[in-house]
């Protein structure tokens, strides 16, 4: 295991963060100076549902995916997570198990927070408590759009509604884990259904696939699609 980056590149990361925005050097400095480091692999778990939660953490480098998986081993993902955010509030306010498992998607480090500095935080800036249920609402709904995706759009709707949500301009950026099957599971499908989808939606005209990127090529048919 690689030794942890310095303090001061948490106090950084957590200066960069919406989260902890408005607090003084001196508050970040001591809540970073009690948090720990923990490098994972490739797939490795970061937390699993129904384990005790270790409360709010940070990601300072690589990818995470939070999911919820069914016993037969399908995953549903809720959301990917990039460097500098900060994840697992629910379970810090709510002193309840993990309500889903964070996979790495690629080697990553990520910084525990101590929940007991958290809370009091919590307790004593009432900025810092509105920022995090501001963050927790806006995750609420999208959970909400999520399960609307999911019971009342077919496969092909869903994907056209991702690729516009995740693409920078007319571009989604696929790292080297973002696979099909990885596809499929935020759509809530299977790898096969995503292909068919993918190679549908690319005949029409609306996107090109490529090894690395999905390009956008007729927005307008795209979010007709979607709508």
């Amino acid at each position: 295991m690689s030794l942890p980056p310095p303090i001061a590149t948490l106090v950084a990361l957590l200066r960069a963060n919406s989260f902890f925005a408005g607090l003084s050097e001196p508050v970040v400095k001591s809540l970073a100076e009690r948090a720990t480091w923990r490098n994972y692999g490739a797939g490795e778990m970061v937390f699993l549902e129904g384990e005790p939660s270790s409360g709010l953490s940070v990601l300072q480098s690589g990818w995470l995916k939070i999911v919820k998986i069914a016993p037969d081993g399908r995953e549903q993902v809720l959301r990917f997570l990039e460097a500098g955010e900060a994840f697992n509030a629910l379970a810090l306010l709510s002193d309840r198990p993990n309500t889903a498992t964070a996979i790495a998607l690629e080697p990553a480090g990520v910084w525990h927070l101590q929940r007991e500095a958290v809370l009091g935080l919590l307790r004593q800036q009432p900025d810092f408590a509105e920022r995090l249920l501001a963050s927790m609402a806006e995750h609420l709904v999208a959970l909400v759009k999520l399960v609307e995706d999911l019971s009342l759009r077919p496969v092909t709707g869903r994907l056209a509604r991702l690729v516009l949500a995740q693409a920078e301009g007319d571009v989604l950026h696929r790292p080297r884990w973002y696979t099909q099957a990885e596809l499929a599971a935020q759509l809530g499908t299977v790898t096969d259904v995503v292909q068919r989808a993918l190679s549908g939606l690319a005949a029409d005209g609306l996107i090109e696939v490529e090894r690395n990127q999905i390009v956008i090529r007729d927005r307008a048919g795209l979010e007709a699609l979607a709508a």
